[in-house]
């Protein structure tokens, strides 16, 4: 059975279906694509011969693969959406023979992925790798994952492995505050331990996220005509400026790194009456991480003291949490997550991820998950590449784990 075969198959089938979040949406699945795409899954799910198949009102699709020996019961979780960076929902993933040198991705919008931007590419001279055609992420964050799970139940069917009881999530919306994690429910999601298989290059191993936050910030204003607004006008952007100036520039995605943390502020809308700033908050460290809401909290009552007769509302929600702050480095599942990549000759890179997974919602919620690679780079951008090779060893450490489950 070629494995890169079925990978690739099953890539394409999945990637193929739009299915970008939508932040403005307050219902799940934010997009219809979410539910196209679980409807498929549930179909492939129950050809495999899965049980307690299910689409949830959710989105949220959940499965199990009873199991024909004793042993722990262990969990695989995807996400059914792609990011939405204001690119094309529509995903056109090509395989290219990469030689080396800069990667045509579309010869008619003449998009061009330079190697000298791109000295991760080198590594992969003489592979097939997936990209996007440059209008669109590829999309293998997080449909590499989806591809990955599936191909290894085909696996484990058609070769009639040996395996204990398989629970299988495709959850929506991970990419805007890990929604579906949320409200998936533990009773048809029940393992002993989990997985997440999402981003991150060959080799890496994740057990460590931000804790975050979003903030919103609504500032109203005084109106008045400019020919008697003296002492009486109160611009709300203008206070938005002084809020924002409160804050450390230094202390900003793209001025940090590794475990720091961050401050971002992500959009503002205002007119002469109204001003809405929106803020994320990330810190690694639990102690850091309240710091910093109270920090803003200070900030609004200077600001409103600053500002006497502006209405000013703040409000603050955990989005997610670290990983880290409920497991640890010697559980069992992360510990037969080495263990899997020693036996296959791959190198473990275990590093901080400067986001959140499924996994931090699940580890809150009572079962650790860890995750671990799909092999992918430059995930959210139009320059997101997937070599096969990599591909191929996420899947290995997948069967692996059920092997030793």
């Amino acid at each position: 059975m070629n494995y890169q075969d079925l990978l690739v198959e099953h890539f394409l089938r999945y990637s193929a279906i739009p299915s970008q979040s939508d932040a403005t949406v307050n219902t799940l699945p934010t997009s219809e694509g979410q539910l196209e795409l679980g409807r498929l899954l549930c179909t492939e799910l129950r050809q495999l011969g899965l049980e307690e198949v299910e689409q949830d009102s959710n989105g949220v699709v959940t499965a199990k693969l009873a199991g024909t020996r004793s042993g722990n019961a262990i969990g695989f979780c995807s996400h059914l959406d792609t990011v939405d960076v204001s690119l094309s929902p529509k995903i056109r993933a090509q395989l290219i023979d990469y030689q080396g040198g800069d990667v045509i991705l579309n010869v008619k919008e003449n998009i061009v992925m330079p190697a000298s931007e791109h000295p991760e590419l080198e590594a992969y001279k003489g592979q097939r790798i997936f990209f996007s055609d440059g209008t669109s992420v590829l999309g293998a964050d997080n449909k590499a994952a989806m591809a990955n799970i599936m191909t290894a139940l085909h696996i484990v069917q058609q070769e009639k492995r040996e395996h204990a009881d398989i629970y299988i999530a495709f959850v929506p919306d991970e990419e805007i505050g890990l929604r579906g994690s949320k409200v998936l429910d533990l009773n048809k999601f029940r393992p002993d331990y989990a997985y997440t298989i999402d981003s991150c290059a060959l080799g890496e191993v994740v057990y460590e996220t931000f804790n975050a936050a979003t903030v919103t910030i609504d500032i109203q204003g005084v109106t008045a005509h400019p020919m008697s607004s003296k002492g009486v006008l109160v611009n709300p952007i203008l206070v938005a400026h002084d809020l924002m100036a409160m804050f450390d520039r230094r202390q900003t995605p793209e001025c940090t790194a590794g475990k720091d943390g961050y401050w971002w502020f992500t959009g503002i809308t205002g007119d002469a009456l109204n001003c809405r700033v929106s803020m994320h908050i990330r810190d690694f460290d639990k102690d850091n991480y309240q710091k910093r809401k109270q920090y803003i909290k200070d900030c609004i009552d200077k600001l409103q003291a600053l500002h006497p007769r502006a209405v000013i509302k703040l409000q603050i929600e955990d989005v997610y949490e670290n990983i880290a702050n409920n497991v640890s480095a010697d559980d069992a599942p992360i510990a037969r997550l080495y263990a899997a990549l020693d036996s296959l000759g791959i190198k473990a890179r275990t590093y901080a991820m400067r986001g959140g997974t499924d996994g931090s919602c699940l580890s809150a919620r009572g079962i650790v998950t860890p995750n671990y690679f799909t092999g992918a780079h430059n995930f959210h951008s139009r320059f997101e590449f997937l070599p096969l090779e990599s591909f191929e060893k996420s899947l290995q450490v997948t069967l692996k784990l059920i092997e030793t489950a």
